[in-house]
């Protein structure tokens, strides 16, 4: 019965691997639609869960969304998210100079990874600001307001240009003075965009680590810092080349030389929508199969940067863990066992 099962379950992964884009390959370009809820569009083109991954906004198109949200991929690690009535079009998709103009509504950036290299630019009205650092970024074109959360942008109206830091906002709409002022983030961090957003960056990191831990550095599909497909996520999700990135919502983001740190999470299964599976998954969609999850390890790491509150969690790896030897990713005979009889070992 539970090599029937175990069979069972593994085509559902197979089927799920053989329909999503290649593990391994990174099609994934500034403008590629990572998330839909909702009414959204490009153009006339109704987006739907069938859109994540296999649909880029090419540069001039736009997309819209009525009762719904969007996320775009931009350059490796920024997000851009917008929210319900809002319009945004993709001005640039060079890694090099990568521009979106928010032309209605709300529009939130996640940046965890930026270069020298990289010009990220996201217009509102008549102004434009650049993106120097790491940070949450929000964007109301309907008020005018630019919005650093943590960060810091520089924005460009005209021949005026002004420094906005994080916990300031600026109003662009504003014709006299320009001045960046002090805003209440608590207020705004209890936004409908900004709980999405934060939701969405947990996701993601959750995703971090399933797809971290099948990328061995020289291995088969691994190309170095990027974004990688994971089916338990239905998206793509973004692992760093070296180390561990900390997301500007606090949620942990791994390399596969660093992904053994990665904590467990308190809960299994978050529950969140997983296209197309309807058989016995929770959270990302990832069966159980151990019977418990099996908190062994290291008591003491954290998913969550400490910056933003840790709570301690046990570590992924020990024995009998949920990625431990015999669990679910177990080492000797797990679902994803690096030992004999292991999925993807």
């Amino acid at each position: 019965m539970k090599l029937l099962r175990l069979n069972f379950i593994a085509s559902l992964v197979l089927a799920a691997i053989v329909s999503a884009p290649a593990w391994g390959a990174s099609p994934a370009l500034p403008g590629t639609v990572n998330y839909v809820e909702g009414q959204v569009s490009i153009g006339t083109e109704a987006l739907n869960a069938k859109s994540v991954g296999s649909t880029n906004l090419e540069a001039g198109q736009t997309i819209t969304t009525t009762a719904g949200k969007a996320e775009l991929l931009l350059t490796p690690g920024v997000f851009f998210r917008l929210g319900e009535d809002s319009v945004a079009t993709l001005v640039s998709p060079s890694i090099t100079n990568t521009k979106m103009a928010l032309n209605k509504g709300q529009a939130m950036v996640e940046v965890a990874e930026i270069h020298n290299e990289n010009l990220l630019l996201v217009q509102e009205g008549g102004a434009t600001a650049q993106l120097l650092k790491t940070g949450v970024y929000g964007f109301d074109a309907n008020s005018g307001a630019v919005r650093v959360f943590d960060g810091e942008a520089m924005v460009q109206d005209g021949d005026r240009q002004i420094k906005v830091k994080g916990g300031h906002q600026l109003d662009v709409q504003n014709t006299g003075n320009l001045k960046a002022a002090k805003f209440d983030k608590d207020e705004y961090q209890q936004t409908d965009l900004y709980r999405f957003s934060n939701l969405r960056s947990e996701y993601l990191a959750e995703a971090n680590v399933d797809a971290a831990n099948l990328y061995w550095p020289g291995g088969p599909g691994w190309y170095g810092a990027g974004w990688y497909w994971d089916p338990w996520l239905v998206g793509y999700t973004w692992i760093p080349g070296d180390g561990i990135f900390y997301s500007p919502f606090g949620w942990g983001f791994y390399s596969p030389f660093f992904v053994g740190s990665a904590p467990f999470f308190g809960r299994p299964f978050y529950g969140h929508p997983f296209y197309g599976h309807p058989y016995g998954f929770g959270g990302h969609g990832r069966p159980y199969l151990a019977g418990h999850p099996g908190f062994a390890g290291h008591p003491g790491s954290s998913f969550r940067g400490p910056e933003h509150g840790s709570v301690a969690a046990p570590h992924f790896g020990g024995a009998g863990g949920f990625h431990g030897a015999g669990g679910f990713h177990g080492g000797g005979g797990g679902f994803h066992g690096g030992g004999g009889g292991g999925f993807h070992r």
